[in-house]
């Protein structure tokens, strides 16, 4: 809603506005950038302009939504599934993703995928068995395995750090 009335307010007439990405019905905008660049910067936005980066940031959000919307569900691999919704070839996503981030996708999509553990351990209302489902893992050791990898602790001692850093109500 910010970004669609900045860029109302700054007389343009925007068809589409999602995450990451927004489509105007004006073609050219050069006369007004540098204006909205800082409009959108001083609400915490950027524009970005440049190919690279918009795919980048297509990446990143397809991976966002697909672990925090749908619950990891692919009926696919993770490879074909970027390749599908952004009509490229895996492989020079791949490359560009890592060339820019300086990790894989594939690891950009497991921290996403702890991540979201995280959150689901803090909430305490899924078993450790039932957030390795909901997140597609094969198995609950996977799912612990993964999370010590990443973090360097386990699911339970996160869990405990947790409520160990939480004051309960009563005393507050």
């Amino acid at each position: 809603m910010v970004v669609k009335s900045i860029l109302e307010g700054q007389g343009l007439h925007p068809v589409q506005v999602e995450l990451g990405e927004i489509e105007l019905m004006e073609e050219e905008i050069s006369s007004i950038k540098e204006q909205l660049i800082r409009e959108l910067q001083s609400y915490g936005f950027d524009l970005l302009d440049d190919k690279k980066t918009r795919i980048i940031e297509k990446i990143k959000n397809r991976i966002t939504d697909l672990v925090q919307n749908q619950n990891n569900q692919l009926d696919r691999t993770l490879s074909e599934y970027l390749s599908d919704e952004l009509h490229q070839d895996y492989s020079a996503l791949s490359n560009l993703f890592s060339e820019v981030e300086g990790i894989t996708i594939e690891k950009y999509y497991i921290l996403q995928k702890i991540e979201k553990v995280k959150e689901l351990l803090v909430y305490d209302e899924l078993t450790l068995s039932e957030i390795a489902f909901q997140l597609n893992y094969s198995s609950v050791s996977y799912l612990s395995n993964q999370f010590k990898k990443v973090t360097g602790l386990t699911p339970s001692h996160f869990k405990k750090l947790g409520t160990i850093k939480r004051k309960p109500l009563e005393e507050l």
